[in-house]
Formats: C-alpha cells, structure tokens, sequence
C-alpha cells in the first residue's frame, strides 16, 4: 500500500478537536499530549467549550504542525487515551 501525498502544506497552523467527558484532569491531560507533540504549544491558545449541560469538554488546540507524522502520532496517541472519546 502506498501513502497518499498530503493535502497539508506543512509547516501551519492546524486545529485539533478532542472530546471527552467533563472529569478532573481531562484538559491537563490533553494538554500534556499535545505538548509531547507540539513543544510550543502554548497553553493560553487552548480553547475550552462545555456542552449544553456540561457533561462533555470539546477542547480544541491549534499547534504548528510540521510533518504528517507529527499529526499521524498526536492524533494516534489522543485517541489511545481511554479519556478522550473523539479527535478531529
């Protein structure tokens, strides 16, 4: 099977959404990955919004995207996460 070329031209800005249930711990965690990733992230870019009756946190972090396999291994390492139910 041959890659695909991507449809990115890197580097650039690039948004990511994970979503996950509202419990302790969920945004530092997230952060924490994104940072792994993304050296400089920086915190204050983090966007946190709360579903209708706040069960839920959809947090969407913009990072300097440099390569496809920086995004292929964000997005595998958060969706590994048992507390993340989503990332697009």
């Amino acid at each position: 099977m041959t890659e695909q070329p991507s449809l990115i031209e890197y580097p650039c800005d690039f948004p990511i959404k994970i979503m996950g249930r509202a419990q302790q711990g969920f945004t530092e965690t997230v952060l924490n990955i994104v940072k792994t990733h993304a050296p400089d992230f920086e915190e204050s870019a983090l966007e946190v919004r709360a579903s209708k009756n706040g069960n839920y946190l959809c947090i969407t972090c913009t990072i300097w995207a440099v390569s496809r396999a920086q995004l292929d291994a964000l997005y595998q390492e958060l969706h590994d996460h048992p507390m993340v139910m989503l990332v697009f």
